[in-house]
């Protein structure tokens, strides 16, 4: 038996603009993940969600895993991943079925949201998630779990997510030649969402913006299911390249200017702090005011934020997400972010980093790992869903030839 079934170790893999990060948990008995490694490595061949260049991505993603599996002690088989870009839509949609035996089983649930998902899609692409959002039996609206009610009808109503299929399969293609197989493809803000939220602000209505390197990914929560996804295709690299080209520096200083001294506010910089600028060409570094890298910064984030504000305004919730927007992702965690945010979008704002793992939780509590952590925690409720749903549908077939013996003897 290989030591992934021995420890029953689950595997989220966030094949990003800027980094591949790969994390592996051990699923405990309790039902909690114990993170027991944790890989990075730069991205190349990635870019805005979307592969550029196959080979230098495989190298990135067998780097990333190598260095998980070397400090978990282990070899991985198979991973979850994430999936992002422009292409990916959402809609919602409804579907209707006859409820056979008066009362709900998990037959008719499984029909109704085979119903919802029934919508004619192109054969470009590929569905990725059929989320349900409510149930109506009958005349009685907003049911979670309709599973033992009594009723002639229901109709469920659900979120679907769908994406470019050649897109997916050059990520597919990608994992296959490092000798891994895809369990599931997770779109990477609802993967960050199950890392970062309460059930507290999934009830109250809360947007999940996730600010990587090439994109924004947002996710909207009202009344503790998804109503709207979206993609915006700028995000963090646009500062590094503005930085770049302003200062005439080179990009991987431009990245490190930005990480270690960038500030998303102007006002909350001093006037005479001062930092070195790196020149090109071999030229002798400059020195430059850290005020004037914020007067650079504060447009972008602007206008970064305004894209996001009308996308929400666009979705039509924008005055139902009461618990307000959670920031996460590397560009999340940019000093003057969380104020300008708050400025900006008039509600409450804060940083998302990953809650509730154990075991090497130091390496994941970060902004910028939540897609990788949430991918865990998205990939052991859909093993568990799918071995309760395994166990239901055995005892329904056995349930269904007892009766028929009965009615015939």
């Amino acid at each position: 038996m290989s030591k992934v079934a021995e420890r029953n170790l689950i595997v989220g893999l966030d094949m990003g603009t800027s980094k591949v990060k790969a994390v592996v948990g051990e699923i405990l008995d309790d039902g909690d993940i114990s993170i027991v490694g944790v890989g990075t490595h730069s991205a190349k061949g990635m870019d805005k969600g979307g592969v550029n260049d196959l080979n230098l991505l495989v190298q990135s993603v067998q780097r990333a895993v190598g260095e998980m599996e070397l400090m978990a002690d282990c070899r991985v088989s198979s991973v979850f991943m994430s999936i992002s870009g422009r292409h990916v839509k959402c809609q919602n949609e409804s579907g209707m079925v006859p409820i056979n035996n008066q009362e709900v089983t998990q037959d008719d649930v499984d029909n109704v949201v085979h119903a919802a998902r029934s919508v004619p899609i192109a054969l470009e692409r590929r569905l990725l998630h059929v989320l349900p959002q409510e149930y109506t039996i009958d005349v009685q609206e907003g049911i979670k779990n309709p599973i033992g009610m009594s009723g002639v009808r229901m109709e469920a109503r659900a979120h679907i997510i769908t994406c470019a299929d050649d897109m997916a399969k050059n990520l597919v293609k990608c994992v296959e030649r490092c000798e891994l197989n895809a369990d599931q493809m997770i779109f990477s803000a609802l993967a960050s969402s199950y890392a970062v939220l309460t059930d507290d602000e999934k009830e109250l209505g809360v947007c999940v913006v996730d600010i990587g390197g090439g994109t924004i990914d947002m996710v909207v929560y009202t009344d503790g299911a998804i109503r709207h996804t979206a993609v915006i295709p700028v995000a963090g690299n646009q500062i590094t390249s503005d930085i770049a080209k302003i200062f005439r520096t080179p990009i991987n200083h431009a990245e490190e200017i930005k990480i270690n001294y960038a500030c998303a506010l102007r006002d909350m910089v001093s006037m005479e702090e001062q930092i070195q600028v790196p020149s090109v060409g071999g030229r002798p570094a400059r020195m430059m005011s850290r005020h004037t890298l914020a007067e650079v910064i504060e447009p972008r984030y602007q206008e970064l934020f305004e894209l996001i504000h009308e996308e929400i305004k666009s979705s039509g919730l924008e005055e139902q997400i009461a618990a307000g927007i959670v920031l996460t992702g590397g560009s999340a965690k940019m000093e003057g972010a969380v104020e300008f945010a708050e400025e900006l979008f008039q509600m409450p704002v804060r940083v998302g980093e990953p809650i509730g793992m154990k075991g090497l939780s130091e390496y994941v509590e970060d902004a910028s790992f939540a897609t990788a952590v949430g991918l865990l925690q998205y990939g052991k409720e859909s093993m568990q869903a799918k071995s309760t749903h395994k166990a239901g549908s055995t005892e329904g077939l056995w349930h269904r030839i007892q009766s028929w013996f009965k009615g015939e003897f």
